[in-house]
């Protein structure tokens, strides 16, 4: 919140009401409270002007304030209705609360097709967003959405089963209302939201029980309604993103079709590469979309010197799977675990312990819908018995991406900032081409921060180029000393 307060307490307003104390501010607008039935909204004139060209508000709606040698543009807005930054981070008190913003955001968006409302103002009284267009990543509506339903926590409406965990106080079917007032669909896989007993607490020949939570189907739409379900995009890796949709994608969200030709579930992959190619990143992209309890099994969560220990670990891992499936098992530098068996470099049995628990638990993970996806630097390393067809039945190399793939995962994330029309691409796909993809996630992202620390409204050259010189040179990645 902004220090300086354009209008001090006790400022008189041409209504007769007074001044009481600021509410939120941002740049070049200011919320105020005042003593009157309304709150009043102070904002720069060229913000009101782009807001009256973009034709979210008229620009006779607002009133004229002068205060010194400063003059604003002021809005009221009746104390019943809300008035208040997106990022407040409140909550909203009923579903009636949550349906209006929902039309103002669904309203709002046919208004723009470009502006993140993210950093807008919510106006209740005209259902409306209005964008503040800050120097900051776009996010998309969804999200803006799922944020605002749970009060701040950051999460889509595509995580239809996280956000019906994060807003307990309302009924799932109410919150299926709600997304699909904003224009947005109910994942494919709603009905899924169950409760099971776990398995450690059925007795012998005790079928699992399930209580599903009632969500409402989509009903079928007129071609003029219909909307278009999302598809996993992963920027910079379109074969992984490609095998992706067919293999998993698309046979968890369109499960009937697949059942039909006995079809139950999608099979265990392995993703192997040299580090820095992507793996994890792919992996946590798919996880985000599918939107499914995640459970990891690495050297630093199950690891142990104990006997027995580090087996009994891995599978209490697949126990708690199980219980909360469909649920992803993700398995970090597996050759930690699974190598192979005939190699000299264990001196004990444990490792065979652990090699034979998860080749007998990854078939009855999947038959239990959970998706087992697999990670490693060293293939080579990796016991025959478990990459045979039944367990990994994907194998899957990732490279170092490619020029070509650097250029689309660039074109992505400059699609979301305010940018000079100048920029030099060849000279910063020259400077990342043969990196990690996080490395131009990274300059991206710190080129935003040094153009916004610097005051400019867009992503420039100069910016970018000191970004780019941040970065660690090639097999020299040192930390930044601070201190002596």
């Amino acid at each position: 919140m902004a220090k300086d307060l354009w209008l001090p307490k006790g400022y008189e307003l041409t209504d007769g009401s007074k001044i009481r104390s600021l509410l939120f501010s941002g740049d070049g607008w200011q919320i105020f409270d005042t003593n009157g039935s309304d709150n009043i909204l102070l904002a720069r004139r060229d913000l009101v002007e782009k807001w009256s060209e973009s034709d979210f508000l008229s620009a006779s709606l607002f009133g004229e304030i002068t205060f010194g040698a400063a003059s604003f543009r002021s809005l009221s807005s009746h104390k019943k209705y809300a008035l208040a930054p997106v990022e407040s981070g409140k909550s909203p008190d009923s579903k009636v609360d949550a349906i209006a913003f929902s039309f103002a955001l669904k309203e709002s968006r046919k208004l723009s097709t470009d502006a993140s409302f993210h950093d807008s103002i919510y106006i209740e009284q005209y259902s409306r967003l209005l964008p503040t267009w800050t120097l900051t990543p776009h996010v998309e509506d969804e999200v803006v959405l799922g944020t605002w339903i749970t009060g701040g926590v950051v999460v889509s409406t595509e995580s239809f089963r996280r956000l019906t965990t994060l807003t307990g106080w309302m009924p799932a079917g109410d919150l299926a209302e709600i997304v699909k007032a904003a224009g947005f669909h109910v994942p494919a896989d709603a009905g899924l939201l169950t409760k099971r007993k776990p398995a450690s607490q059925l007795k012998t020949g005790e079928k699992t029980t399930v209580a599903n939570v009632s969500v409402e189907p989509e009903q079928p739409q007129s071609q003029g309604n219909f909307v278009t379900p999302k598809v996993f995009s992963l920027p910079g890796r379109p074969q992984i993103e490609e095998f992706f949709n067919e293999h998993i994608i698309d046979i968890i969200f369109n499960a009937e079709k697949y059942q039909a030709m006995g079809i139950e579930f999608p099979s265990a992959i392995v993703l192997h590469g040299p580090p820095g190619c992507g793996k994890t990143f792919a992996v946590e992209r798919l996880v985000d979309f599918i939107d499914w309890p995640s459970y990891s099994i690495d050297s630093n969560s199950v690891g142990s010197p104990y006997i027995h220990e580090t087996s009994k670990k891995i599978s209490e891992v697949f126990d708690k799977a199980i219980d909360g499936a469909p649920a992803v098992i993700v398995i970090d530098e597996m050759e930690s675990f699974l190598s192979d068996r005939r190699s000299g470099g264990t001196s004990s049995l444990h490792h065979v312990e652990e090699v034979a628990e998860f080749l007998r638990r990854i078939p009855e993970a999947i038959k239990n819908k959970v998706l087992i996806i697999a990670m490693t630097n060293l293939i080579e390393m990796i016991d025959p018995a478990i990459l045979r067809r039944g367990r990994f039945d994907h194998i899957i190399e990732v490279g170092m991406p490619s020029r070509i793939e650097v250029a689309s995962l660039l074109d992505s994330l400059l699609s979301k900032l305010p940018k000079a029309e100048d920029l030099n691409i060849n000279t910063i796909l020259d400077a990342l081409t043969g990196k990690a993809l996080s490395d131009s996630a990274f300059v991206i992202r710190e080129a935003a921060r040094l153009a916004a620390k610097a005051g400019k409204s867009q992503l420039d050259q100069e910016s970018i180029d000191a970004a780019l010189k941040s970065l660690p040179e090639d097999k020299e990645k040192k930390s930044r000393r601070i201190g002596f």
